[in-house]
C-alpha cells in the first residue's frame, strides 16, 4: 500500500443522512392518520396453484398467465420481499432460479444470469416499469442506485434467456423487469424505520391518496445508511453507503377505457471504495481510499387505451438523468425514450402485438485514474420495431408464437433478433414449451474507444522490465450473437405443490476478447513495456444448464420453496493468452446454486429462514460459501408490524466475489437489524 486518499469528509456525510432520517421520523409524526391498515398476507393467502396463474406481462408484453408463457420465468412477490429480509433489489434476486448475485462490496454487486457474472456484466436487461436502467457506458447497470421503496413494489418477473424479440439488444441472458404497485394500491400513511449492526439506519415514508373518483397519487421519501464491510485480511472496508431518494406516482383512469400514469423520482448519495490503481513502481499496485458520488433523477409518462375486449395500445415517454463521479470514470448522461405498442386479435386463433421504439442517449465523459476516452461527448440513436404472433394451433392445447426485433443503432447497423416458441398443455396444471431465440449485444461506449489500464506484470527473470497490461476500445467492434435453444415443464398438484425445470443451451459467437499484440518498448514516466489488448470478436463458446425451482407446503401453516442451478461453461481460448486475463474470461460464474426458504406463521407470528449455498468461483479464486438468514415477524395489531432479521449467520464473514478492475472486494459480514412498519 502506497498511500490513501479521502475526497470528502464521511463525518459529514453520515451527519447529513442522519438528519434526514430524523425529518423523515418527524414529518411521520406530523402526517394526518386515515383509515387504512397494514392488510394481513400470509403465505396461505395464495394457493401454489393459484401462484401459477399469477398474471404477468414481461415475456409477451402483454398480461398472461406464469402457467401460460412459454420461456424460463420466475416472479419475486411483495410477500416474498417482505418475508425474506431483504434490503434490497439485487439480494432480492438471489431467490430467484438461473440468476448469479455476489456482493462485491456494501454498494456493489455481480448480477447477471446463466452466465457471465461480473460487476460491468453486460448480457441481462433490467428494467423498472418499463423503464431501461442499463448504462451504454458498459452494457450493464449500477446496482447502488437501483435502491427502490421495497414496500411499493408489486413484483420482480425474472426472465432467464433471451427477451431481445421484444424488448431489444442486450437482453441476451435474460431480462428483470422490476414492477411497482399502482397509486390505488398505496392510500394512507406507511412509516418504516429500522436499524442494526451492517444496516445501520434506514426508513422510509409513504403518503397516498385519492383524485376524485378516478385517480390516486402517493409520494415517497427514502433514506439508508450502511455500515464499513470488512477487508480481505481483517482491514477495515472502507465502504459505507449512504443514499436518499424520493418520488412520487399518479394514476388515473378516464371513462373506462384510458390509463394515464406519470411518475418520477430523484436520489442523491455516496459510496465508499477501497480502489487499485496499476503503477510501474513497486509494489505494482496503489491501494487508496475512494469514494462514488452520484445523482440522478428519471420522469415517465404512460397512456394505455382500450379499444376493445381484444385490442389495445400503450404510448410511454421517460427521461432519465443520471451523474456519477467515480474513480473509474466520470460519467453525465441523459436519456429520452418513446415506445408505442399495440396489440389486436386477428381472427379466432390470432393475437398480433406489434411496436415501435426510438431512444437517444447524450454523454459526458471525464477520464478517470485507470480510464480515458477518445470522444468526451457522444450521442447515440435506437431506432427499433418488433412484431410477434401468437398462434392458437390448438385451442387450450397447443401454442405457438414468432416473432423478431428490428433496432439499428449507431455501432452495428441494422441488428434481427427472431425467435420461435411453442407452448404444450397435455393435461390441466401441466404446461411444456421449447424456443430457438436469436439475440446479440451490441456494443458499449466503452468497447468502442476507451483505453483501461488494467494491470502491472512485476519484472521476472525472463522479462525484466515490468510491463503493463492495456485494454484498448475499437470502433470495428462488432455485436456479440448468441442463439439459444430452451425446453421448459411446469406442473401444479393441486394445493400442496408446483415445480417448474428449465434446460438450456447456449450457442455464443463473436464474444468479446482481446489479443494480445508486440509489445513495445517505453519511457515515460520510467522504462517499461506495454501489453496492449485490443478489443475483438475473437471468442466463441457455449454454455448449457438445468434450473429448478419447487414449492411445497407440507401443513397449512408451512411453505418450503427450493432452487437449484447447474451452469456449465465452455469458451474456444486461443492457445497464447496471457495467464493474467484468463480469469477476466471464464471462471466467474459458480457451478452450482441452492436455494431454500420456508415459512411458517402462527397466529401474529411468522417465522422465515432461508438457506443458500454457493459453489466456488474456480476461475476468480472465490471458496464456497453457505449462508443463512433469519426472520422473526411480530404483528401485535392490524397497523402494526416488527421484525427482527439475522443475515449470513453461518460465518463471521465471507468472500462472494473479485471484480475485475478498479476496486477490491470486501467481506459479506454476519448482520442484525431490526425493523417497524406503521400503517395508518
Amino acid at each position: 500500500m502506497t498511500g490513501k486518499t479521502k475526497r470528502t469528509p464521511r463525518g459529514r456525510k453520515r451527519g447529513g443522512v442522519r438528519a434526514i432520517l430524523s425529518l423523515l421520523l418527524v414529518a411521520t409524526m406530523l402526517s394526518p392518520a386515515g383509515a387504512a391498515e397494514l392488510p394481513s398476507i400470509d403465505l396461505t393467502s395464495f394457493t401454489l396453484e393459484e401462484l401459477l396463474h399469477l398474471e404477468i406481462t414481461s415475456v409477451a408484453r402483454k398480461p398472461q398467465k406464469l402457467s401460460d408463457a412459454a420461456a424460463a420465468v420466475f416472479v419475486i412477490t411483495q410477500e416474498d420481499l417482505r418475508r425474506s429480509g431483504v434490503t434490497s433489489i439485487p439480494e432480492a434476486l438471489r431467490m430467484a432460479p438461473g440468476v448469479q448475485v455476489a456482493r462485491i462490496d456494501a454498494s456493489k454487486w455481480a448480477v447477471s444470469a446463466r452466465g457471465f457474472n461480473g460487476r460491468f456484466a453486460n448480457k441481462l436487461l433490467v428494467l423498472i416499469d418499463g423503464r431501461s436502467v442499463y448504462t451504454p457506458l458498459f452494457s450493464g447497470v449500477y446496482w447502488d442506485v437501483q435502491d427502490l421503496l421495497l414496500e411499493d413494489v408489486e413484483r420482480i418477473e425474472v426472465i432467464r434467456g433471451p427477451g431481445a424479440t421484444l424488448w431489444g439488444a442486450n437482453a441476451v441472458n435474460g431480462v428483470i423487469n422490476i414492477i411497482t404497485r399502482r397509486a390505488s394500491d398505496t392510500q394512507g400513511t406507511l412509516v418504516t424505520v429500522g436499524g442494526g449492526t451492517e444496516e445501520r439506519a434506514f426508513t422510509g415514508l409513504r403518503q397516498g391518496g385519492s383524485l376524485g373518483e378516478d385517480g390516486a397519487w402517493r409520494i415517497y421519501a427514502k433514506a439508508q445508511e450502511r455500515d464499513d464491510a470488512e477487508g480481505r485480511g481483517g482491514l477495515d472496508g472502507d465502504d459505507d453507503w449512504t443514499s436518499v431518494r424520493g418520488g412520487f406516482r399518479l394514476d388515473w383512469s378516464g371513462a373506462g377505457k384510458d390509463q394515464f400514469t406519470l411518475q418520477g423520482d430523484a436520489y442523491d448519495g455516496r459510496a465508499g471504495q477501497t480502489s487499485a490503481e496499476p503503477v510501474l513502481a513497486p509494489p505494482y499496485l496503489r491501494i487508496f481510499e475512494d469514494e462514488t458520488d452520484f445523482a440522478g433523477g428519471n420522469l415517465l409518462g404512460r397512456w394505455e387505451r382500450t379499444l376493445s375486449a381484444t385490442s389495445g395500445l400503450t404510448l410511454q415517454a421517460y427521461y432519465d438523468r443520471t451523474e456519477r463521479d467515480d474513480v473509474l470514470i466520470r460519467e453525465k448522461r441523459d436519456t429520452a425514450d418513446l415506445d408505442f405498442q399495440h396489440h389486436f386479435a386477428l381472427g379466432e386463433r390470432q393475437e398480433i402485438v406489434w411496436g415501435l421504439g426510438y431512444r437517444l442517449s447524450i454523454d459526458e465523459l471525464r477520464d478517470g485514474v485507470t480510464t480515458s476516452f477518445d470522444d468526451r461527448r457522444r450521442h447515440d440513436q435506437l431506432f427499433s420495431a418488433f412484431l410477434q404472433d401468437d398462434i392458437s394451433l390448438v385451442p387450450e392445447r397447443l401454442r405457438l408464437t414468432l416473432g423478431s426485433k428490428f433496432e439499428h443503432n449507431d455501432y452495428t447497423g441494422l441488428e434481427v433478433q427472431p425467435n420461435a416458441r411453442l407452448l404444450w398443455n397435455p393435461a390441466p396444471g401441466h404446461s411444456a414449451w421449447a424456443s430457438v431465440s436469436r439475440a446479440v449485444r451490441t456494443p458499449s461506449r466503452a468497447e468502442n474507444d476507451a483505453a483501461i489500464r488494467l494491470l502491472t506484470v512485476p519484472p521476472s527473470l525472463f522479462v525484466p522490465l515490468p510491463t503493463a497490461l492495456n485494454v484498448q476500445g475499437d470502433s470495428d467492434y462488432d455485436a456479440e450473437s448468441l442463439i439459444a435453444y430452451e425446453l421448459g415443464y411446469r406442473v401444479g398438484m393441486g394445493e400442496k405443490a408446483a415445480l417448474d425445470l428449465a434446460l438450456f443451451y447456449n450457442d455464443y459467437k463473436d464474444l468479446r476478447f482481446g489479443p494480445t499484440v508486440t509489445p513495445t518498448l517505453a519511457f515515460i514516466p520510467s522504462p517499461h513495456l506495454v501489453l496492449p489488448l485490443v478489443i475483438d470478436n475473437d471468442l466463441d463458446g457455449e454454455t448449457y444448464g438445468a434450473e429448478v425451482a419447487l414449492d411445497w407446503r407440507p401443513l397449512d401453516w408451512w411453505q418450503l420453496r427450493g432452487a437449484y442451478t447447474y451452469l456449465e461453461e465452455d469458451f474456444d481460448l486461443p492457445d497464447a493468452i496471457p495467464t493474467e486475463v484468463i480469469g477476466f474470461v471464464r471462471g466467474f460464474d459458480p457451478r452450482h446454486q441452492v436455494s431454500v426458504r420456508s415459512g411458517m406463521d402462527w397466529r401474529q407470528f411468522e417465522f422465515d429462514l432461508w438457506w443458500r449455498w454457493v459453489d466456488a468461483l474456480r476461475g476468480a479464486g472465490v471458496d464456497d460459501y453457505q449462508s443463512l438468514d433469519v426472520r422473526l415477524g411480530w404483528r401485535p395489531a392490524p397497523a402494526w408490524e416488527l421484525s427482527l432479521v439475522g443475515q449470513n449467520l453461518l460465518e463471521e464473514s465471507h468472500l462472494e466475489f473479485v471484480p475485475e478492475f478498479g476496486t477490491l472486494a470486501t467481506e459479506v459480514e454476519r448482520g442484525l437489524y431490526g425493523k417497524v412498519a406503521w400503517r395508518f
